[in-house]
C-alpha cells in the first residue's frame, strides 16, 4: 500500500514539474514578444566616446565583427558607395557609416553633404588585391572622420603587416606596393598614407562665424547626388537613400522626390558630358569650389556648377590661364577645345610631377582611364568664339 501511494506521489510531482516548466517557458516567450519591452533587442557593440576619440587602435571602436581584416560591419554600421569613385592610385575602398542610436542625418541639398549628427563616424578602408609576391589582399589604411560638438576630426589608422590591427598615425608615411590589376598587368606605387595636414587640404572649407572667417572640416562623398542608386547589401539590393531612411539614418520629410544625380564615369553608355562632370565632381570639386582650398582659381567643378548655364566656363573651357608660371606658354587656356596639347587642365591631370599635378594630394600615378574621359570630352567641344 505504501509503495503504491509513493509511486502515485512521484507521478504527481513529475506531472506538476512539467506543468511548471511549460508555464515558465510561456511567460518568458510572452515577455520577449511584448512590443513595449526591448530589453532583448540586439545592441550594437560600437563605442564612440567623444571624450576619448581618436582611440589608439581601430579595433577599439568595434566597428567590425570577427577578424578585423574581413571588414564585416557590426550591427548598425552601414556600408555605402558613391556612384563615381575618387581615384586613389587604383586602391580599392570599403566605406561605412555609423550614427548613435536614435539619431539621423538630414537632407541639405542634392549636392550638399548630408548633415550627420554629433557622434557620427564615417569609415573608409584602402586596400589592394593580388599584392605581390603572394597575390594576397593587403589593407594599407583606414581613415575615420568623427563629428564632435566642435566639428569633424580626423583619425588615420595604418595597418600592421600581419593584417590584425591598425594603429593611429597622423604623421603620414609611404608604402611600396606591387600588385596585379584586373587586366593581369603588374603595377607599382609608392603609396602615400596622408598626414593630418594633407587631410585638411581636401576637407577644409571657409566659414564666417561671428564676423570672422574660420576653417572647418567636412566629409566629401556623402551627398544625396552620390548615393541615389542601388547598392547590393548582400541580403537585399536597394537604393541607398531609401535604405538609410528605412534604417533610421536619414530623415525623409524634406527629401525631394527627384534628385540631380551624378553618373558612374566609367559607364560608357552615359553621355561624355555627364561622365566628365561626374569625374570632376568627385575628384576635383572639394577644392575647386567657393570657400574650398583652390577657390582663388576660376574653376568651379561641382556637378551642380557644371550643369548650369555657364557650366563650360566653370570647367575652364576657353578660360585663359592666370598667374601660372613655369608652364609651357602654349597652355594658354584651362581647356582649349579639341586641343589637349593647349589645355592646362589636361596637362596637370596627365603628369606625375608633384609640382604640377592635379589633384594636389591623393594620387601619385596617372589615372589613365580618367585622363581618357577628359580627352574624349575635350575633343567633343566646339571651338572658342
Amino acid at each position: 500500500m505504501f509503495q503504491t501511494n509513493q509511486t502515485n506521489l512521484n507521478l504527481m510531482i513529475k506531472k506538476y514539474s512539467i506543468y511548471a516548466f511549460i508555464i515558465s517557458i510561456s511567460i518568458l516567450i510572452y515577455a520577449c514578444s511584448e512590443d513595449n519591452d526591448d530589453s532583448y533587442a540586439p545592441v550594437s557593440p560600437v563605442t564612440v566616446d567623444l571624450t576619448q576619440v581618436p582611440y589608439p587602435k581601430l579595433s577599439d571602436y568595434k566597428f567590425f565583427e570577427g577578424d578585423l581584416k574581413n571588414q564585416i560591419p557590426s550591427l548598425d554600421v552601414i556600408p555605402y558607395e558613391p556612384a563615381s569613385i575618387l581615384f586613389s592610385d587604383y586602391a580599392h575602398k570599403k566605406r561605412f557609416v555609423w550614427m548613435p542610436k536614435g539619431t539621423q542625418g538630414t537632407y541639405q541639398g542634392d549636392d550638399q553633404i548630408i548633415n550627420l549628427p554629433e557622434g557620427a563616424a564615417i569609415i573608409k578602408t584602402f586596400y589592394y588585391d593580388n599584392v605581390l609576391p603572394s597575390n594576397t589582399r593587403k589593407i594599407i589604411e583606414t581613415r575615420i572622420m568623427i563629428k564632435k560638438s566642435t566639428g569633424w576630426i580626423f583619425a588615420e589608422y595604418v595597418w600592421n603587416d600581419e593584417q590584425t590591427e591598425a594603429y593611429l598615425d597622423l604623421a603620414g608615411s609611404y608604402q611600396d606596393i606591387n600588385w596585379i590589376d584586373e587586366n593581369n598587368v603588374t603595377k607599382s606605387v609608392n603609396y602615400r598614407v596622408p598626414s593630418e595636414v594633407q587631410c585638411i587640404v581636401c576637407h577644409k572649407e571657409k566659414e564666417v562665424i561671428n564676423n570672422q572667417e574660420v576653417t572647418v572640416y567636412t566629409p566629401i562623398g556623402i551627398k544625396p547626388q552620390n548615393l541615389n542608386f542601388n547598392y547590393n547589401y548582400g541580403t537585399t539590393t536597394k537604393n541607398q537613400l531609401t535604405y538609410w531612411m528605412e534604417k533610421g539614418y536619414l530623415e525623409n520629410s524634406t527629401l525631394p522626390s527627384e534628385i540631380n544625380t551624378v553618373v558612374d564615369y566609367n559607364d560608357t553608355s552615359k553621355p561624355i558630358s555627364a561622365r566628365v562632370r561626374s569625374y570632376f565632381d568627385i575628384n576635383c570639386a572639394h577644392c575647386h569650389k567657393e570657400k574650398g582650398h583652390c577657390d582663388y582659381r576660376p574653376l568651379r567643378l561641382s556637378f551642380s556648377d557644371t550643369g548650369s548655364s555657364n557650366g563650360l566656363t566653370n570647367m575652364g573651357v576657353c578660360v585663359p590661364t592666370q598667374d601660372m608660371q613655369d608652364f609651357d606658354p602654349e597652355l594658354d587656356k584651362l581647356i582649349t577645345p579639341r586641343r589637349t596639347d593647349k589645355s592646362m587642365l589636361f596637362h596637370r591631370v596627365n603628369t606625375t610631377n608633384e609640382a604640377f599635378r592635379m589633384p594636389l594630394h591623393g594620387r601619385t600615378l596617372i589615372h589613365t582611364e580618367g585622363v581618357a574621359i577628359i580627352e574624349e570630352w575635350i575633343n567633343s567641344l566646339d571651338d572658342c568664339r
